[in-house]
């Protein structure tokens, strides 16, 4: 589910409604679980195969974490242990979905240097969406709690919802646990301003990516394409330095649209996400 998609523009405002009249009345827990929901359906709306991995993946870091807290801070082995599994399995699954491909070409052509033919063949490997973003947001809880900068979270409704939450699981920003868990342990109460602030901010967004970015995109892809199959006077024109420098404001501001929306979404919902993308490059 896209951010500047008609899914998108339906799922926020019926989200926002049933959280404000009816799920933040009835207790934080609740609350939380409401949003969990609400979170893994937009995440299963990308690919419902990998969601399953979303939640292993947080299940797993918020057991190690109390495991780490049980433990005596003084055994210093164990702690690092329980720490070693997280970064492990976290970075063994990233690595497998975004560099599994790299690695079989690069063992094939290392061998066809040598005069052996491998022919490996390599995976048709999907890659989840969102993975890097999860991943690394719930391996800086881990970390945090080995280091004693947090205390592990006791309430797996609110950590899941804390790795899961929908306005910046697909697209960042990445938040500490410091951060943003603990907004998970209080109701919130309805502000009309700061609503009306994150609504701003969406459309701020939207208007980033689709009136700025993708125009930009069109004329960035035709003339790379045109260059791709031209001559070498062709890619050295002017055309391709403009192109150059629009791809450069296209990458900024379509990352700064994303995390604009996701700011603004969090806002909608009573939530305070980081500032990112203030300042490009």
């Amino acid at each position: 589910m896209l951010f500047n998609s008609l899914d998108f523009g339906i799922f926020l405002p019926v989200v926002a409604v049933l959280y404000w009249t009816v799920f933040n009345r009835y207790g934080v827990r609740l609350r939380n679980a409401f949003l969990l929901a609400c979170s893994w359906f937009f995440y299963g709306m990308w690919d419902w195969r990998f969601l399953g991995l979303l939640i292993f993946s947080s299940t797993m870091d918020y057991t190690l974490g109390r495991l780490i807290g049980r433990t005596d801070v003084n055994d210093r082995r164990k702690r690092k242990a329980l720490l070693v599994v997280s970064l492990v399995v976290n970075l063994g699954i990233l690595g497998f979905f975004k560099y599994a491909n790299f690695f079989i070409d690069s063992i094939d052509g290392l061998f066809t240097v040598f005069g052996m033919e491998l022919s490996l063949k390599t995976l048709n490997i999907i890659l989840p969406v969102g993975i890097s973003f999860y991943t690394f947001q719930s391996l800086s809880y881990i970390v945090d709690v080995y280091r004693g900068k947090i205390e592990p979270s006791k309430d797996i409704i609110a950590f899941l919802t804390f790795i899961s939450f929908f306005p910046q699981l697909v697209a960042g920003p990445i938040e500490r646990a410091s951060h943003l868990l603990p907004q998970f342990d209080d109701l919130k109460k309805f502000d009309y301003d700061k609503v009306r602030e994150g609504i701003v901010e969406v459309f701020i967004g939207l208007i980033k990516k689709m009136v700025i970015a993708d125009r930009l995109a069109v004329y960035v892809d035709s003339v790379f394409q045109e260059a791709a199959a031209g001559s070498s006077a062709q890619i050295l024109g002017f055309p391709s330095v403009l192109a150059l420098i629009f791809f450069a404001f296209q990458l900024y501001i379509d990352f700064s649209a994303y995390s604009q929306i996701a700011i603004g979404t969090a806002k909608i919902l009573g939530f305070s996400l980081c500032t990112n993308f203030r300042r490009p490059y």
